[in-house]
């Protein structure tokens, strides 16, 4: 999987997230969907993302931006 896919899914997840916890827990949660949104937009100018951090000092992102679940081969 590549990493762009990878940010789309974890981004959605987190808004989906973010609707539940809305609905069930307290509106307050919006700004949860607020921080996704900024960050997918700031990372869209500056290319810094912070969970491709995570997984390149995890190891599991190589240089040509596929990641390797567990691990590089």
């Amino acid at each position: 999987m590549k990493i762009d896919s990878l940010i789309r899914v974890l981004a959605g997840s987190m808004v989906l997230l973010s609707v539940a916890l809305v609905y069930f827990v307290s509106p307050w949660w919006l700004l949860l969907t607020c921080f996704v949104g900024l960050n997918l937009i700031q990372s869209a100018f500056t290319g810094f993302c912070p969970p491709s951090l995570v997984l390149r000092k995890l190891g599991w992102l190589g240089d040509d931006g596929i990641i390797h679940w567990g691990g590089k081969p």
